[in-house]
């Protein structure tokens, strides 16, 4: 009698018996192949990781940081003890005597410093007088230990002292070597002390929210000027002539030409006094006296937003006129033959095609407005109702001596940018290439 094998049961109409088998599952994790790429990848970006994080991650918390410290431009040196050491007397002969000097000092004026210890070696040939109680002396060796310094503190040990043969036959100099003074101090960056103060400075008064005012109308203004400009210039530079090669060029100068050179042109230009433009407008009736424009609120503003406009409109026109020679030249033709004005097709056909780089410009010109400093700090150096944001960081911090106060309106400026990058990403359209 022979076994029988089993029959498996009946498959259902329409299925197969292949198809009846459970789908395979998947392997769970990557494959080897898959981690060694993973590894690879990595290993590929971690220049560029290290890069930015030294770069742009680290000052960043470095502003951070000083921004909630106590800390003045004199605590950017940690506090360290001083000394001079000097021959008083003017000894000419063997047996002379004479007065040898240590002049102490506490380099900061508020921090104190613990443990003070002033060591050196003592010339041969020198006979030592009464040394001061808190000095001993080894051989050459001389060991003070002066204690804590307090804030400012000066002192000077005096030790008299007999020219003896040997220091006179080393022509009664004192050695090169410069006497050691040791002390612990803390560091003002680096200790746990943390305060709002320099916030609540920089948003005391009313004198942040005006300044804060001019630095968005100073933005606003200078960035949306530069993009107008650069589109015109780009439609003007469109259509091919004699001599656009040229004009080209020319239209890049105030972007290409060194800011300090062109900021003193403008300054020499509209000098109240000398300045050319003052003598065209008087001549020409406009005006019967000199006029103050980077002197004189609001001209100031207006002038240093033409600035502005006038330094980097050529920027707008590059990627603007690179942009429009990229559209097809077919809807223009078609929207001819259909009659449409060329400010319909302007409107029509070319601002849409155009709108995207526009909005990467403005966003750029935006970020890069608000951080400007040296622009205004050379036309006005932030007189007359001209003083930003960026202004303020360099007073406060160098100015007043105030580093966190500075560092404070620095992370102010960040927070703004940030803000202002986070409403523009959340409503500027996917479309618009975003």
């Amino acid at each position: 009698m022979t076994a029988q094998t089993p029959r498996s049961g009946p498959v259902p109409l329409g299925q197969s018996a292949e198809t009846s088998r459970p789908a395979p599952k998947p392997p769970k994790g990557r494959n080897p192949l898959e981690r060694r790429e993973a590894r690879l990848a990595w290993g590929l970006l971690l220049p560029t990781v290290a890069a930015v994080t030294l770069v742009v991650v680290l000052p960043l918390l470095a502003i951070f940081w000083i921004s909630v410290k106590p800390v003045g431009l004199a605590d950017l040196r940690p506090p360290t003890p001083v000394v001079s050491e000097d021959l008083r007397g003017r000894p000419e002969a063997v047996g002379d005597d004479a007065t040898l000097r240590y002049r102490l000092r506490n380099s900061s004026q508020d921090q104190v410093i613990t443990g003070v210890v002033l060591t050196d070696t003592l010339p041969e040939g020198l006979e030592i007088g009464e040394l001061d109680p808190r000095c001993a002396l080894d051989g050459l060796a001389l060991t003070c230990e002066l204690g804590d310094f307090e804030g400012g503190h000066r002192e000077t040990i005096e030790i008299p002292v007999t020219i003896g043969q040997g220091f006179a036959d080393a022509g009664m100099e004192l050695p090169d070597s410069p006497p050691g003074l040791t002390g612990q101090a803390p560091n003002v960056l680096t200790s746990g002390n943390f305060t709002f103060e320099n916030f609540a400075r920089v948003f005391d008064g009313s004198e942040f929210w005006g300044v804060l005012w001019v630095t968005l109308v100073y933005t606003v203004f200078g960035t949306i000027g530069a993009l107008l400009f650069g589109l015109f210039a780009a439609l003007l530079l469109d259509k091919s002539f004699r001599g656009q090669g040229v004009l080209r060029g020319l239209y890049l100068f105030p972007y290409v030409a060194p800011v300090i050179a062109v900021a003193f042109t403008w300054i020499i230009l509209f000098d109240p006094f000398s300045g050319s433009a003052n003598a065209l407008l008087i001549q020409m009736g406009v005006t019967t006296e000199a006029i103050n424009f980077f002197g004189q609120r609001p001209l100031a503003l207006i002038m240093v937003i033409l600035f502005e406009v006038w330094r980097y409109f050529p920027l707008s026109f590059l990627f603007i006129l690179a942009r429009m020679q990229s559209i097809d030249t077919d809807m223009y033709e078609a929207a001819d033959m259909d009659g449409a004005s060329p400010f319909q097709q302007f409107w029509y056909l070319s601002m849409p095609q155009l709108l995207g780089i526009l909005s990467v410009l403005f966003l750029l010109r935006f970020i890069w407005t608000f951080n400007k400093f040296d622009d205004i700090f050379l036309l006005t150096g932030g007189n007359a109702g001209t003083r930003t944001l960026t202004v303020n960081v360099y007073e406060q911090a160098f100015a007043v001596s105030n580093i966190g106060a500075g560092a404070a309106v620095a992370v102010v400026i960040f927070g703004c940018l940030l803000v202002f990058s986070f409403l523009f990403f959340r409503f500027i359209s996917q479309e618009e290439g975003l």
